[in-house]
C-alpha cells in the first residue's frame, strides 16, 4: 500500500512536470515549456535554450502523453484521463485502458520518439541564426557600418569591428564579452507556479492527503479538457427558431356612437371611452433560408380600460326608476396573425430589427346600463409596423419594441381612431 502511494505521488509530480511538444510543419518536433505566444511567435524553452518560432512555422501543439511502463513489461502510451491512488485511466490509440496502480513500475513523459541530437541541432540553429541577426544590429549600432559580403567592414577601426563580433549565445541571448572578460550566464528571472502546480509539486506546507492530491489532480486535468465555450453571438447562424413574450401598453382612442340604435337618435355626439390598454403577445418565428428574415404566428391579447358614464339609453331618464342612471364599460381585443423580423445587424451586442404583422382583430366592448346592458363588436384586418432592438444574456433576449398598430373600426366604433402605438417590453430565445 505505501508503494501504491508512492508510486501516486509520483505520478502526480511527473503530471505537473510534463512539457509541451510542438510538431513544426516540416516533421520537427520540439519539447520544452511555453513561456509566452503571441499572433505571430511563442517562445519555447527547452533544455538546450530558448528559441522562438514563427507561429507560421507550427503545424500542431501536441497533447500531453506518458509512457506507462507496467511490471511485466509491457509498454502503454496515451493521454492520461483520470487517475487516483487505486486506478489510472489512459486514452491510446487503440482506445481507453484502465490501469490498476500496483501494476505501474514507471512513469515518463513521453517525447513522440524525437532524437535529443535532432531537437538539440535544431535549437542550437535557431540560436545561432538569432544570435548572428543580433550580432550586425550591434555592429551597425556600435560602428555605423556595415560588414561586407567578404566578412570585412570598411572601418578604420577594424579591431573595434573585431571585438563586436565576439559574442557568445546564453540562454537564447547574444551576450557581447572581450578576450579578457569571460562571460557570465544571466539568469533567468524564476517563473511563478500557480496554486495548483505548487500543492502538486509538494510545495504548500502543511500534510495533505491522497483524497486532496486526486482532488486537485482531477482538477488539473479537467482544466486542460475544458473546451473554450464560443460566444452565442458568433454562432447566430446555427439557430432558426425565435420565441418572444411581450408585455406592452397601448393607449386606445375609442368613440362610441349610438345614433343609429332605435331608441337612440337623439344621442348624435359619440361616447369619448379613450384609455391605456394593457398588452401581453406572443410570437414563434422560423428563420427562412439562411438570411436575416423571420417568420411565423403571433397572437395578442388587450383589455379594454373601463369608463363610468351617465346612461345614454332615453328610458333610463326618469328620475322615479333611476335617480343616477350610469354605464360601465369594459372589453377584450384579440388579435392573431403572422409576424416578421428582419435583423439588421444579428452579430451585434445590441441587435436591431424591422419588424411587423398582418392578421385580423376583434373587439369586443361590454356595455353594462341600469336599463338594459349590450356588447359591440367590431372586428377587422389589422396590420402593424415598427422596430426594436435586443441585447443577450446569456441565453436569453431581452429587448424593447415600438408598433404602429393600423385598423378600421365598424359599426358602432366606427369613429375610432384607425392607429394607435404599441409599446412593449420582451424576453425572447433563439435555438
Amino acid at each position: 500500500m505505501k508503494r501504491s502511494i508512492a508510486l501516486f505521488t509520483a505520478l502526480l509530480t511527473a503530471a505537473a512536470l510534463q512539457a509541451e511538444s510542438i510538431k513544426l510543419k516540416d516533421g520537427t518536433i520540439l519539447s520544452g515549456s511555453i513561456l509566452s505566444q503571441t499572433q505571430y511567435t511563442l517562445n519555447l524553452a527547452t533544455s538546450y535554450g530558448t528559441v522562438t518560432l514563427n507561429q507560421k512555422e507550427i503545424e500542431q501543439i501536441l497533447p500531453d502523453k506518458h509512457r506507462i511502463l507496467l511490471k511485466g513489461g509491457t509498454q502503454l502510451v496515451g493521454v492520461i484521463l483520470d487517475l487516483d491512488e487505486f486506478n489510472l485511466k489512459l486514452q491510446t490509440d487503440s482506445g481507453v485502458v484502465n490501469i490498476d496502480m500496483p501494476q505501474i513500475a514507471n512513469i515518463e513523459v513521453y517525447d513522440y520518439d524525437q532524437g535529443e541530437k535532432q531537437q538539440q541541432q535544431y535549437v542550437e540553429q535557431k540560436i545561432e541564426t538569432a544570435a548572428q541577426a543580433a550580432q550586425k544590429q550591434q555592429q551597425i549600432a556600435q560602428t555605423g557600418t556595415v560588414e561586407a559580403a567578404g566578412g570585412l567592414s570598411f572601418d578604420s577601426d577594424i579591431d573595434k569591428v573585431f571585438d563586436a563580433q565576439n559574442a557568445t549565445v546564453v540562454g537564447g541571448r547574444v551576450v557581447t564579452q572581450t578576450p579578457t572578460q569571460p562571460v557570465t550566464p544571466t539568469a533567468q528571472a524564476p517563473k511563478m507556479l500557480s496554486d495548483e502546480e505548487a500543492f502538486l509539486k509538494g510545495v504548500k506546507s502543511g500534510t495533505v492527503t491522497q483524497q486532496e492530491f486526486a482532488a486537485a489532480a482531477k482538477t488539473e486535468l479537467a482544466s486542460k479538457k475544458q473546451p473554450k465555450k464560443e460566444s452565442p453571438l458568433k454562432n447566430e447562424k446555427n439557430f432558426n427558431k425565435y420565441l418572444a413574450i411581450q408585455l406592452g401598453a397601448m393607449p386606445l382612442d375609442l368613440q362610441l356612437n349610438v345614433s343609429k340604435l332605435p331608441g337612440f337618435e337623439g344621442q348624435t355626439e359619440p361616447k369619448d371611452l379613450s384609455g391605456t390598454s394593457v398588452v401581453v403577445a406572443g410570437k414563434f418565428l422560423w428563420r427562412v433560408m439562411d438570411s436575416n428574415f423571420w417568420l411565423g404566428p403571433t397572437l395578442s391579447i388587450a383589455n379594454i380600460d373601463g369608463v363610468d358614464f351617465p346612461d345614454l339609453d332615453p328610458n333610463a331618464a326618469d328620475p322615479s326608476h333611476y335617480p343616477n342612471p350610469t354605464v360601465k364599460t369594459s372589453g377584450q381585443i384579440f388579435n392573431i396573425g403572422v409576424a416578421a423580423n428582419y435583423y439588421i445587424n444579428p452579430q451585434h451586442r445590441f441587435a436591431f430589427y424591422l419588424t411587423g404583422n398582418a392578421g385580423y382583430e376583434m373587439l369586443s366592448l361590454n356595455y353594462r346600463g341600469e336599463v338594459e346592458s349590450r356588447s359591440f363588436k367590431s372586428n377587422g384586418i389589422s396590420a402593424s409596423a415598427g422596430a426594436g432592438v435586443e441585447t443577450r444574456i446569456d441565453d436569453l433576449l431581452l429587448g424593447l419594441e415600438v408598433r404602429q398598430q393600423f385598423v378600421t373600426r365598424n359599426d358602432e366604433l366606427e369613429d375610432s381612431a384607425t392607429s394607435n402605438t404599441v409599446f412593449s417590453a420582451q424576453a425572447s430565445w433563439k435555438f
